[in-house]
């Protein structure tokens, strides 16, 4: 499971040090493409493949599932670990992701999300995520 917010500096050739504490979950290869809200996924090999044979076993019928299904996989790109824990993030998905710099990386229980600062925050106060009776109430409707 990854759980944890990290800001972490992208370096002149767009590689960003994956946190040590997610390493070993993408290890066995991972692939990073655009996600909902404006941000990276990052996924392991396996849970972007079973993402894969959820949104395959959609009607071709399905326009929902065709958008998402262009959407993500048309711009996914498998990503390995180089030996400093560094992935190589494509110059097309940071300019879409608004990500330049430096990144927010976000433990989102079965994926990491890959954040542009000024959106991770906008979205962090759009959603008011502070706020104990909205948290709550949230929480509520998901039955927890």
């Amino acid at each position: 499971m990854f759980t944890g917010e990290y800001r972490h500096a992208i370096d002149g050739k767009g590689r960003l040090a994956v946190p040590a504490r997610f390493r070993a979950r993408l290890d066995g290869g991972a692939y990073v493409a655009q996600w909902i809200d404006g941000c990276l996924g990052l996924f392991p090999r396996t849970a972007f493949e079973a993402l894969a044979e959820r949104v395959a076993a959609r009607p071709v019928t399905d326009a929902n599932a065709r958008a998402f299904a262009r959407s993500v996989f048309a711009g996914a790109f498998e990503v390995e670990l180089d030996g400093q824990g560094r992935i190589l993030l494509p110059a097309g998905l940071r300019t879409w992701a608004g990500i330049a710099g430096e990144a927010i990386v976000v433990g989102a229980v079965e994926r990491v999300e890959l954040w542009a600062p000024g959106r991770w925050t906008a979205y962090r106060a759009a959603q008011a995520v502070d706020e104990p009776d909205i948290f709550a109430q949230r929480l509520q409707d998901l039955g927890i």
